[in-house]
């Protein structure tokens, strides 16, 4: 047996090149043979299986076609190719047409007496009755259901399961079925019937809340059906936020005690998950998981160290407990189980015990995979800032998996900890540099080395001797490619515009870089050796130091703009181009809660606009806005209303060279209105003049729409600030579902007052920065 299983492995899938249309073909001459030959029919319909589940194609009239020539298999008997007909009934019901042409042979085969026939007859029979045929076999569903074969009770019960997404008011006419079954004493068809009743009355929360206390007197013997329950009682807790008080959570911790595995593991997973649960709540969940620990079971192991470290990450008092049963978890031939101790254990141990978990971790790092070793490196990210004084014992470690082999998700977790350590603690910043200098000497990833460079052209100018960096930044330009070359040549900048000791070298190794194959390497070189060479330290800061603190998607677009201008009248001005602003959607990065937070890519590596760039897309697509020129720089959001009124108003302003552009994000929050035409009225007053009101033609409900004032500044751009009272001016369409009519009504709105001048907004715009 063995050998034959090694043979067809060799010899790989043999239905993988299968062509459609020659199984098509070959089943409806096997299928219309006469005798049927069992063998070669369930070999087809295996074939057909297969191609369906690749995802082919198959046309409706192909799929007809088969299915036609597939039901006169019901004259065979042959028990193997009756359920295999089955399967491929299911398949097939929503690719054919008038698959209910087998319903008679299935509805004969379910209520018939051959047991093995029945369940898989009611599978395929529910798969292919829609609401209009379901009553016609409601009769035989409920004798199913209640059926003492317990396959068939369990295949009725799930079937009906199926059915409820679609048929709930037949299936609802189930119920006292389906509470027979559940006092079935098969496991199965016990947790099936009580999945039933749930998903009948779960819309019904006291109706929920009665179920489970039917059921907390010990009437459930599946262990299934426990699980399901205490999932049911753990959502309810959850959705009432009840208490610890609540009956609901006392069964919970009943079950704790319970004499199935399975079911206290359950208790234990359902209590740790809940969002509000004390440390004195968890303690027995926790001890329990302690005992699991030590389980002979790998798959109890597992689950116990998985749902401690998931622990440790909110409660890592709670779980200090376990840290005896944790180390001996550690040495497991398990690996992922050893992973996930030391993981925890590195969440709860003490300052004391992180020079022994270093050592233990190293001892079975290169067993490991990539996927964990990252897990790993997270919790020591989470370690460093907890116990800062440890930095030295850690970022060893860390030096040490960088030099070992490895992918690059697992060399940028490493590099983002070091460089996370680096930032954060001043004693690790000379030993971090070293190391991430030592790394980038034999580095096959471009976007790391390039990311080092950046922050050893940052860090390396202000350390003790910034002289010892300059060797490995030189070789970057000598051996790397154009991209990385690219990044060193701006690192040595850095050092020759921060340290004057320095200067006369960098400026000599940046003339050998001018000489290089590369564009951009050539380019920086010449621009930054031009800039040292004037040494002028206001150069230096703003164009080698600091850079361009301007919104590089805004750059962009203004430059295509000068560009299309086919006779700019005046030159280029960076002054027009928006400044940088943080992401509109600030995306954190994936780490252990409690590390550094510079695991993974921070936000402005992404490639992301502005809210700046977001809201200059959108005005530019306003005609009456965009002959305004350029936006200089928008405010904040500001609401003007409470978040609970009818109507949500909020305010952003735009400042323009000679104007302000005033954005009313409005929302309507009743579902029997419909707003037409609504804006926002402002009074003009001697120094600021309403030019124009840009209306929103339709608030629905729910979805937000923006409406626009156009403000004149004064000429020069003097003016004192001034308080605005407005008014919101809409047209209301009454919607009357019944009566189908209606009644449209124009009603104003009272809003908060907003500052028409911000000071700093009108100095900006005027380039006084």
């Amino acid at each position: 047996m063995l050998k034959r299983d090694k043979k067809e492995e060799e010899a790989g899938n043999p239905y993988e090149r299968l062509d459609k249309t020659a199984v098509l073909q070959e089943a409806r001459s096997v299928f219309n043979a006469t005798p049927v030959n069992a063998r070669k029919c369930q070999l087809i319909l295996t074939k057909l299986l297969f191609i369906i589940s690749k995802g082919e194609h198959l046309g409706p009239n192909e799929a007809t076609d088969t299915f036609f020539a597939m039901t006169k298999l019901f004259q065979c008997k042959d028990v193997t190719l009756r359920r295999m007909v089955y399967l491929v009934i299911k398949d097939m019901a929503e690719i054919a047409e008038d698959v209910i042409i087998v319903t008679s042979s299935l509805t004969k085969d379910m209520t018939g007496k051959e047991d093995q026939f029945r369940g898989p007859a009611i599978r395929a029979l529910c798969k292919i009755t829609d609401t209009g045929m379901l009553q016609s076999i409601e009769r035989y569903m409920k004798q199913a259901i209640v059926d003492k074969v317990h396959p068939v009770a369990s295949a009725a019960l799930v079937s009906s399961l199926h059915l409820c997404k679609t048929s709930m008011d037949v299936t609802k006419r189930w119920v006292n079925e389906a509470q027979e079954a559940v006092n079935a004493d098969n496991v199965m068809v016990q947790y099936h019937a009580l999945g039933l009743l749930y998903h009948i009355r779960k819309h019904d929360k006291l109706a929920v809340t009665k179920l489970v206390q039917k059921f907390t007197r010990g009437q459930l013997k599946s262990p299934y059906a426990m699980c399901l329950l205490i999932r049911i009682a753990a959502k309810l807790i959850e959705e009432e936020d009840l208490g610890s008080d609540s009956p609901m959570f006392d069964l919970i911790e009943s079950c704790l005690r319970h004499k199935s595995e399975i079911v206290i593991y359950e208790a234990a997973h359902a209590i740790v998950s809940m969002k509000h649960t004390s440390g004195k709540e968890l303690a027995p969940a926790v001890s329990v998981l302690q005992l699991f620990c030590s389980s002979p079971k790998p798959t109890l192991r597992f689950a116990a160290v998985k749902t401690l470290n998931k622990v440790a990450m909110k409660h890592p008092s709670a779980v200090i407990a376990c840290n005896l049963d944790l180390e001996n978890l550690i040495t497991d031939t398990n690996r992922s189980i050893a992973t996930l101790a030391i993981t925890t254990l590195l969440k709860t141990g003490s300052e004391s015990s992180v020079d022994r978990l270093m050592k233990q971790i190293s001892s079975f790092m290169s067993e490991i995979s990539d996927e964990f070793k990252i897990v790993v490196v997270q919790a020591i990210q989470a370690l460093c800032q907890k116990y800062p004084r440890k930095h030295g014992v850690m970022m060893q470690f860390l030096a040490t998996m960088l030099r070992e082999e490895g992918g690059f998700e697992y060399k940028k977790a490493i590099v983002n900890t070091i460089i996370a350590i680096v930032d954060e603690n001043g004693e690790g910043k000379e030993p971090g540099l070293s190391h991430l200098c030592e790394f980038i000497e034999d580095c096959e990833h471009t976007v790391l080395a390039t990311r080092i460079l950046h922050l050893l052209g940052r860090e390396g100018p202000r350390t003790k001797q910034p002289s010892k960096y300059i060797r490995f930044i030189y070789n970057r330009v000598i051996l790397e490619s154009a991209n990385v070359r690219a990044a060193a040549v701006t690192a040595l900048a850095k050092f020759g515009a921060h340290c004057e000791e320095l200067l006369d070298s960098t400026i000599v190794l940046l003339q050998r870089c001018c000489m290089d194959t590369d564009d951009e390497v050539r380019d920086r070189a010449t621009l930054y050796l031009t800039i040292l060479q004037q040494k002028q330290a206001s150069l230096n800061s703003q164009y080698i130091l600091n850079g361009l603190q301007v919104s590089v998607v805004g750059l962009e677009r203004a430059l295509q703009n000068y560009t299309l201008d086919l006779s700019p009248s005046k030159p280029f001005d960076i002054k027009t181009v928006p400044i940088d602003t943080q992401p509109m959607a600030e995306q954190r990065p994936s780490t252990a809660p409690g590390g550094l937070g510079t695991h993974g890519e921070s936000p402005r590596d992404k490639k992301m606009g502005t809210t700046q760039d977001v809201y200059a897309e959108q005005l530019s697509a306003i005609p009456q806005i965009a002959k305004l020129g350029t936006v200089f720089k928008s405010s904040p959001p500001m609401e003007l209303t409470e978040s609970e009124t009818e109507y949500v108003v909020r305010c952003v302003k735009h400042v323009f060279p000679q104007h302000i552009v005033f954005q009313f994000d409005c929302t309507n929050t009743l579902n029997d209105q419909i707003l037409e035409n609504a804006y926002v009225q402002m009074e003009s007053s001697e120094e600021f003049n309403v030019v124009a009101t840009i209306p929103a033609e339709k608030l629905i409900f729910n979805t937000a729409s923006t409406t626009y004032t156009i403000v004149e500044l004064p000429e020069g751009g003097g003016g004192r600030s001034t308080n605005q009272s407005l008014r919101s001016i809409f047209a209301i369409n009454y919607c009357f579902k019944h009566t189908k009519q209606n009644v449209a009504l124009c009603e104003s709105y009272r809003l908060f007052c907003i500052n028409n001048m911000p000071s700093k907004m009108l100095a900006h715009s005027n380039g006084m920065l």
